[in-house]
């Protein structure tokens, strides 16, 4: 089995990511800074929140969708904002998609937002609400069940330290991929922690024998060329012992986002 974690930034890098998404070939792809806005008019659409300006493709989530054929998607926003449609605007629903390849049967769903709750008339102020997913799936191949549970963690104007919303957060991340997943079974925890090595949620994530694959392995940078700031950690994948890991890469090219994705197979 293949999983593959990416934020893939509003499709500000549409088309090399669409051809990266669909030749990885990953059994399950999460994603996050999922868009999608069924109303509008243009390809493109224009995201402000004060300095800062992104062009987000109208419909990633189809377009996604659509290079994926052999694959069941599920997408979950977290809020609904307005974003620039060429002369006027429309509605922008943005969270959270994950795919599954057609042959693993999924037994189990958990869903809930560990920060905040769904926000339907504006994106809000900062930090923004956030939401989890985990999916557990049956794999044939090894005749048993794996979890596999991502999340996009809230982003603070301070920085990426330790606070008491984050670990409000990693509190409830916990209470979720409880009620999904049982000790024995395997289990990965993946996506944009939006946090440095050291923080106190990787100590609350490890009560569930949870183990980072990225700063184990060595890895220094998750993040592209395309992010300028310092602080290049950001994205993470966690383990139980019980997953067998046969390989595990943070891929810098090509570059398809301001992140880089996160690629783990599995036996």
């Amino acid at each position: 089995m293949r999983i593959l974690d990416i934020n893939i930034w509003g499709g500000m890098l549409h088309d090399p990511l669409l051809v990266y998404l669909a030749a990885v070939d990953a059994d399950v792809l999460c994603l996050q800074e999922v868009a999608r806005a069924p109303a509008a008019r243009n390809e493109w659409l224009t995201y402000r929140d004060g300095a800062v300006e992104l062009q987000q493709r109208a419909h990633l989530y189809e377009e996604i969708a659509a290079v994926l054929p052999h694959h069941d998607g599920f997408f979950y926003p977290t809020a609904r904002g307005q974003l620039r449609d060429g002369t006027s605007t429309c509605w922008q629903e943005f969270g959270l998609a994950t795919f599954v390849r057609k042959g693993f049967p999924i037994i189990g769903q958990a869903l809930d937002f560990i920060h905040g709750r769904y926000s339907p008339d504006g994106f809000g102020d900062h930090p923004r609400s956030r939401n989890a997913l985990g999916l557990k799936l049956f794999d044939h191949g090894t005749g048993t069940p794996i979890s596999v549970v991502q999340l996009h963690g809230l982003r603070a104007p301070d920085g990426k330290g330790d606070s008491p919303a984050r670990r409000a957060q990693a509190e409830a991340l916990v209470c979720l991929i409880r009620r999904l997943w049982a000790p024995g079974e395997r289990l990965v925890v993946c996506g944009d922690f939006n946090l440095l090595p050291g923080s106190e949620t990787f100590t609350i994530l490890r009560s569930l024998g949870l183990v980072d694959l990225v700063t184990e392995r060595g890895f220094t940078d998750t993040r592209t060329s395309h992010y300028k700031k310092d602080g290049r950690y950001a994205d993470y994948m966690l383990v139980t012992p019980e997953v067998a890991v046969k390989a595990f890469d943070v891929v810098s090219e090509p570059e398809v986002s301001d992140h880089r994705p996160l690629v783990l197979d599995i036996g």
